[in-house]
């Protein structure tokens, strides 16, 4: 099992995480919300267990887990969210995907677009680079001295994961959408944490943008980011996090 990891360096992760992270737990908590209307059990309810497990991975305390979900029943169980999914490219011929979570298309495609422009990227139409992209779940797990590489190895293997590439820093097990929440439990139950678990736009090959285009391409992805509609930002650039 081998591959790139787009999960390297999780320092620098941490600290831009660590920036945002009370619009990362507005975002989260918006997920959580729209999937607990469909249940507010997560034993009967995967995309809400699916939802649990990308919050806790983001250090969101229970307290506010237990508090977005029950807005499932009340704030947000009349408004009409919608996922909507954006392609385009950015500067250096980078490609970007862009998911939102909407209650008003016109404002989210008009803000998706604007950011995009006014850093060199421009929207394309459905379809111009999702080809580009698979559609995985990732499970990150932390390195540490007392997690052994045949440990996790031998565990995703079990689980029915498809991949697991190391780094540094990580290990990345990487499972198809169907088996996500199947291969999240058994790791959790073999009493393992992450870092990261959600479904991602995973880019089958990556690029590395100049001096001049990777300083025109953080600073949009952090516009798109930024946006209250938009959940997240999918790229294929592998120096995209500035160490």
């Amino acid at each position: 099992m081998s591959g790139h990891s787009h999960a390297a360096n999780i320092a620098a992760k941490k600290a831009k995480i660590d920036a945002v992270r009370g619009k990362i737990f507005t975002k989260i908590g918006r997920e959580l919300a729209v999937a607990a209307k469909q249940g507010t059990d997560p034993t009967t309810n995967s995309k809400l267990a699916d939802a649990i497990a990308k919050a806790k991975a983001n250090n969101m305390p229970n307290d506010n887990i237990q508090r977005c979900i029950k807005k499932a029943s009340g704030e947000l169980s009349g408004a009409n969210y919608e996922t909507l999914t954006y392609e385009g490219y950015g500067p250096g011929g980078s490609a970007v995907i862009v998911t939102t979570l909407t209650d008003n298309k016109n404002r989210t495609v008009d803000m998706v677009r604007t950011s995009l422009r006014k850093h060199g990227g421009e929207m394309g139409n459905s379809g111009c680079v999702s080809f580009m992209f698979d559609n995985l779940g990732v499970l990150i797990i932390e390195r540490t001295p007392d997690l052994e590489e045949d440990v996790i190895m031998e565990y995703a293997i079990e689980a029915g994961a498809d991949d697991v590439i190391t780094s540094d820093d990580a290990f990345e097990v990487r499972t198809s959408v169907q088996n996500f929440s199947t291969v999240r439990k058994y790791l959790e139950e073999k009493g393992l944490s992450f870092f990261e678990a959600s479904l991602q736009m995973v880019p089958q090959n990556v690029i590395t943008l100049d001096e001049n285009a990777i300083v025109k391409f953080r600073k949009m992805i952090d516009a798109l980011e930024d946006l209250d509609d938009v959940q997240n930002v999918y790229h294929n650039v592998d120096n995209a996090i500035e160490e």
